[in-house]
């Protein structure tokens, strides 16, 4: 993996350190006042771990795993961003919370990491579709091939 590759697994790598830190904090600090919020924060975590993990591993599976990953990850960003925008208070956004922030990574479509949460799976699905490994480019030529023929 080289160029854009690259940074694309260093994004995905901090932002599941990034995750991961915030949801351990969230649910040890301050469970009780926002569990869906924090639950779907470690939720993000563990996708944004998985993902980098599929990212780097090489072959088929892996290739399958990432592609899932991410989408999960860019449906939760889109359905997790439209709730917490047009009703904050379903996952118990900002009440009572001592730090004001009761969101998760996935909060008004990641606007609390400049977005980076709505736009990178987006990117990881482009970067994925243009590197498949080579045996699922062959075998997706030979099903058009079979199917052309019928």
């Amino acid at each position: 993996m080289t160029g854009v590759g690259r940074v694309l697994v260093a994004v995905y790598g901090i932002l599941a350190l990034a995750a991961t830190g915030r949801s351990v904090f969230q649910i040890i600090d301050h469970f009780s006042l926002a569990p869906v919020a924090f639950v779907l924060s470690a939720f993000s975590a563990l996708i944004y771990i998985v993902a980098t993990i599929a990212l780097i591993a090489p072959g088929r599976v892996w290739y399958r795993v990432a592609w899932t990953t991410i989408s999960i990850e860019l449906a939760g960003v889109l359905v997790v961003g439209t709730i917490t925008t047009f009703a904050p208070g379903l996952f118990g956004a900002g009440v009572g919370d001592p730090f004001g922030d009761n969101s998760t990574v996935w909060s008004t479509y990641g606007a609390g990491y400049l977005f980076i949460p709505l736009v990178l799976p987006v990117l990881g699905m482009l970067w994925l579709s243009r590197h498949k490994p080579a045996s699922v480019a062959e075998t997706s030529a030979a099903a058009s091939d079979t199917a052309a023929k019928a």
